[in-house]
């Protein structure tokens, strides 16, 4: 849409020139004053002109009964873990009332670099809603595991000033700040004076004034009320969380309330089609909070205007003259079920998504794993104690479990009776061929296997399984389909879901990749797991920044000490 003239904005503010859409019977929500405002809104082109009066305009629609909120900011999220294209993610989520998405493509960066960035900012450019980009500031997110590619301070330098970017992205090599590693004040001195998103989980006392010191202002990895407490004390915007896996809602509800609201914000972080559909995304989050308690000003607050604060955008997150069009009429404020959403003064509907300009994905390709046996997954030992990596259902941090796993002619090997199935992580970007292979509890597994190449934030595969042969079946599978998730049971292909853009992404529409979904977690309760959503958990227990123990191509991490445990 091109930008109006001043004169145009002016005039149809005003009344004396008919405004491009008016929105006619509802009434706004104020965020500052928390009152009810009747009368018409006014949009020229883009931007509200007007609201609180009668207006005349070239296209009318009627909200009578109406409660007009400002469109809703996801304030930090990861676009491909929602397992399509920025394009099927628009068409899945706007019509929620998400007109605002603030991404970080570190995933499919980690995979092939700044080509994947390049991808997301030129997508932006072209979908309904409004996706902003901050720069992946982790690539890799360390020096344990071995990713696809490797960006450095100057490559983020020089896009740094492209208009679709905010700032730098969740810098989650907390220890590389605190401790002062050259690679990460490089990046954090390129972008001083801008907006650095953090990622800091569990820490406190003085390390955690070291790291905002570093200039970085918000934080989505809070898991407690506690912790966040202490962050909004010493300054940071929290980012309530509520995706697929990390479900922190519930925690930090009751630190939410017309007080904070203002330096709190909601998120996403990681979510798929299949919990978009069975529960929503923001929408979710707000009607949720409201029902247990949550002043709705409070809730609508973090969903828009202090999102927009907290990231510099000061073009949105009111419905007041000026403002970009951004809106979601609502029947009611408790429920937050969208009746029309407008984004930058679009009506959301199929139309909108038709006139779009896509463009091709990228990534094609990018699974080159090693041949892969049964004998691959081979846990030689002499000594039975053994590192454990505890799965926290509804959490990304693990605990660190010691277990005694005797060894059978010199290897250890799965037990399903106690809850301890092999895990591995195989390198399958053509750069070593490392396989890792560790233990872990809490998938419930009694038999076969799943793998994944979405595995944060390296993407190799990662495989968890009852039965070295299974598992050795679902990661051969993965490099056939280029990618994504697979199920075996049994010497069987049970379901699978191919992702083959980067081995993230989907080409389907997001409703195939939701069905898809529901196959693998029937396929995947077959085998005994119990987590409700298995295939997100296994990607972030090979994330060696997320506390206390978890695995990479190159060992068991003990993230605690930060280092590969021998």
């Amino acid at each position: 849409m091109s930008q109006p003239s001043l004169s145009d904005l002016i005039s149809q503010g005003r009344g004396e020139a008919p405004a491009d859409l008016v929105l006619r019977g509802g009434q706004v929500f104020d965020l500052v004053t928390g009152e009810m405002v009747p009368g018409d809104v006014a949009i020229c082109a883009d931007t509200i002109v007007g609201i609180g009066a009668d207006y005349e305009g070239r296209r009318v629609i009627d909200v009578t009964g109406c409660t007009l909120v400002p469109g809703f900011i996801d304030t930090h999220l990861h676009i491909e873990s929602s397992l399509v294209t920025p394009f099927e993610f628009d068409r899945c989520v706007c019509p929620r009332g998400i007109t605002t998405a603030i991404c970080d493509p570190h995933e499919i960066a980690n995979v092939i670099g700044v080509p994947g960035i390049a991808y997301f900012l030129d997508a932006s450019a072209r979908t309904v809603m409004d996706i902003r980009v901050n720069l992946s500031s982790c690539v890799p997110s360390t020096e344990m595991e071995t990713s696809g590619a490797r960006i450095d301070a100057e490559a983020l330098a020089a896009l740094m000033d492209h208009p679709r970017v905010i700032g730098l992205a969740e810098f989650m090599n907390y220890p590389g700040v605190i401790f002062q590693d050259p690679g990460a004040l490089a990046k954090l001195e390129a972008f001083r004076g801008r907006h650095i998103d953090g990622h800091a989980p569990l820490l406190s006392g003085r390390d955690l004034n070291a790291y905002i010191t570093a200039g970085i202002r918000t934080e989505h990895e809070a898991t407690s009320a506690e912790e966040a407490r202490e962050k909004l004390q010493k300054g940071m915007r929290v980012l309530i969380r509520e995706g697929s896996v990390s479900k922190d809602m519930a925690a930090l509800r009751p630190l939410l309330s017309e007080r904070t609201a203002p330096y709190m914000c909601l998120c996403t972080d990681d979510r798929n089609p299949l919990d978009i559909a069975e529960y929503g995304h923001l929408d979710y989050m707000i009607r949720w909070m409201i029902g247990q308690g949550t002043e709705p000003l409070a809730a609508y607050r973090a969903a828009s205007l202090s999102a927009a604060e907290a990231f510099g955008l000061k073009d949105r997150g009111l419905i007041a003259p000026g403002k970009r069009a951004d809106i979601v009429a609502l029947h009611d404020l408790a429920g937050c079920e969208a009746e029309l959403v407008i984004a930058g003064g679009v009506v959301v509907d199929e139309a909108a998504f038709d006139a779009r300009d896509e463009i091709a994905p990228v990534g094609r390709d990018s699974v080159t794993a090693p041949e892969i046996t049964a004998d691959s997954f081979r846990a030689t030992a002499n000594d039975a104690e053994t590192h454990v990596i505890g799965i926290l259902p509804g959490k990304i941090i693990t605990e660190h479990l010691v277990e005694e796993i005797v060894p059978v002619d010199g290897a250890k090997r799965a037990d399903p009776a106690r809850d301890l199935a092999k895990i591995a992580v195989v390198e399958r970007h053509g750069i070593n061929g490392n396989i890792a292979v560790g233990f872990v509890r809490g998938f419930g597994m009694a038999d076969g296997a799943i793998a994944s190449t979405v595995c944060h934030d390296h993407h190799n595969i990662v495989v968890v399984g009852a039965a070295d042969a299974d598992m050795a079946l679902a990661a051969t599978r993965l490099t056939e389909i280029e990618g994504g998730f697979v199920v075996v049971g049994q010497g069987t292909v049970l379901a699978e879901l191919a992702l083959p853009v980067a081995g993230l992404m989907s080409v389907d529409p997001f409703e195939m990749v939701e069905a898809r979904l529901d196959h693998l977690r029937a396929a995947a309760r077959s085998l005994g797991v119990t987590l409700e959503e298995p295939f997100l958990q296994l990607a972030f227990l090979a994330l060696p920044v997320i506390p206390a123990l978890k695995i990479t191509d190159r060992g068991m991490v003990d993230v605690e000490r930060f280092e590969i445990i021998g």
